[in-house]
């Protein structure tokens, strides 16, 4: 796999994540089972540089795969939030 699949790879992964993990934490829903998100945080490669650096920086510092507490510093809570109402929200 090529650097751009994998930088694009790695955007949408944290933006499964962090809106699975936004989902549960603030609005009480899941959006994806347990497992999966399991699975899917353990893929997490913060090495990968999106070209965003706060996002970077954020993952970085405060990711972990075996909680999704860390949504709660996101630093874009109202992205989040509006890619949950336009895509997740009667899941």
């Amino acid at each position: 796999m090529d650097f751009v699949s994998k930088k694009s790879e790695e955007i949408r992964l944290r933006i499964r994540l962090s809106v699975a993990a936004y989902s549960y934490e603030y609005k009480n829903k899941s959006i994806m089972s347990d497992a999966e998100f399991d699975r899917l945080s353990y893929l997490v490669d913060t090495n990968i540089n999106t070209g965003k650096r706060k996002l970077d920086n954020f993952f970085k510092k405060h990711f972990e795969p075996a909680t999704g507490m860390w949504v709660r510093k996101h630093p874009d809570k109202a992205g989040l939030e509006n890619i949950y109402h336009r895509i997740w929200k009667d899941y």
